[in-house]
């Protein structure tokens, strides 16, 4: 990691401001070369995180922008390496500019995350820290945000680097014992560390029980909109989104596939899925969009039944309930309330809710049932898993935690014990990064926009 690094560190669009950021060991001298403090000097004379006003010019002299830079130096910066960033007016075309003349003078282009992976490869975050920095930028709701914040501040690293401490402090005391014998060491005994063994399982299962909210709360909820041709299935998707994204016609059929957006309701973050109307069809397009509509209602999490309220119950509305009530999560949804309710709703144990994606009637109180449906997990911010890599881990360690204390109730000796503990370190050593795998490392940066 020699090398020095550059990057656009801002969008590709025209913005009000753009940063072009260098990281490694000739990054300050770079700095000095392209930028002339207004005041005099050199940026290598600034003190660190300063933002310094000059020009901003190539090579040659050529001036490219009137503009601020501040540099850092080694090991006080974001990836623990001397770094130097041009805050410019924001137009691709000077950015591009300025990043051609850190290219002459010996930068190259930054791949994928690696600021980030420098930051990592230089104790400056752990890894799940450095998987926050990811999800902060990805974040859909305010709640992915903030739990995304706790991590990057190191939440789960130091959940993690507790119980980490507390599985190294009761090796190092096994063998100290076992390797000196003749040393005047505390006598080890399984029953010392029963309690401390004990209280990491149980950090360990909360960990673990997270997860489930927050691969929902990352990713989104998957839900189907359902039911019969003409039950205001689209209208409900082109009123909760605000805009006409599915086409609305009283022609029963009109929508023949699946459509699929993301949306916020009632705060909560939904893969929302319309779908085709269920009936029986001889049309060979349309029946091929009534099977993706019943596959889609079967991987749903919440299921929205559409039915249309202003005329009488069918028995494939009934049907349609039923499927419904199945689904892990199900919400009626009485549609056309502005043309008048007339269909009865057999008894269900599911909310009902009536609207009118015509006038907007209703469509608060479906946001708020969705939102009693999927509540926010009660673990503070930042110890919510969000992600497979992390949920492996914790688990390989609460398996092998459960294996030490059934191993202690048996009555078997110390060094077995101390096998599980030490094979729960290895996984909670993956989680920090401390013994992660090189092609782990890349697959996890790889994720990441260029310039972070």
């Amino acid at each position: 990691m020699s090398d020095t690094i550059a990057a656009v560190s801002t969008g590709s669009r025209v913005c009000a401001i753009g940063i072009v950021r260098l990281s490694g060991g000739t990054a300050i001298d770079i700095a000095d070369k392209l930028f002339s403090p207004m005041s005099g000097g050199k940026m290598s004379g600034s003190a660190d995180r300063r933002l310094i006003y000059g020009r901003l010019h190539d090579e040659q002299g050529r001036l490219l922008d009137i503009c601020l830079c501040t540099i850092s130096r080694a090991p006080n910066s974001y990836t623990g390496e001397d770094t130097a960033e041009f805050q410019c007016h924001g137009s691709p075309v000077v950015l591009r500019t300025v990043l051609d003349a850190a290219f002459s003078l010996g930068a190259r282009q930054a791949l994928p995350g690696e600021f980030t992976k420098r930051a990592f490869l230089n104790g400056r975050m752990d890894l799940s820290s450095a998987e926050a920095v990811a999800d902060i930028i990805d974040a859909e709701t305010a709640e992915a945000a903030r739990n995304a914040a706790g991590q990057l501040a190191g939440a789960v690293s130091r959940r993690i680097e507790d119980i980490y401490n507390v599985l190294t402090d009761i090796s190092s005391h096994y063998h100290a014992v076992l390797d000196y014998p003749d040393e005047d060491i505390e006598d080890f005994t399984l029953e010392r560390y029963r309690a401390d063994i004990a209280r990491c399982t149980q950090t360990l299962e909360r960990l673990r029980a997270s997860y489930d909210s927050g691969r929902l709360m990352s990713s989104g909820i998957p839900a189907a909109i359902v039911g019969r041709p003409n039950a205001g299935k689209s209208s409900l998707l082109n009123a909760v989104l605000g805009y006409d994204r599915a086409i609305v016609t009283d022609i029963p059929g009109t929508t023949r596939d699946t459509i699929e957006e993301k949306l916020l309701l009632g705060g909560v973050l939904l893969r929302l899925t319309d779908t085709a109307g269920i009936r029986e069809t001889s049309d060979e397009i349309e029946r091929l969009g009534v099977f993706r509509s019943r596959r889609a209602m079967e991987a749903a999490e919440l299921v929205l039944a559409v039915i249309d309220g202003s005329s009488e119950l069918t028995k494939e509305d009934i049907e349609l309930v039923k499927c419904a009530e199945r689904a892990p999560h199900g919400i009626v949804i009485l549609s056309k309330h502005d043309l008048g309710t007339v269909a009865a709703v057999p008894e269900t144990p599911l909310p009902v809710v009536e609207i009118s994606s015509v006038t907007g009637e209703g469509l608060q109180e479906l946001a708020g049932t969705v939102r009693r449906l999927f509540p926010m997990p009660a673990a503070p911010a930042g110890e919510i898993l969000t992600n497979a890599r992390q949920l492996d881990a914790v688990s390989r360690a609460l398996e092998s935690m459960k294996a030490a204390e059934n191993a202690m109730e048996t009555g078997c000796t110390p060094d077995i014990v101390l096998t599980e503990t030490e094979t729960a370190m290895a996984a909670l050593g993956e989680l920090s990064g401390r013994t992660v795998r090189e092609e782990v490392t890349n697959r996890i940066f790889e994720r990441f926009c260029v310039g972070k």
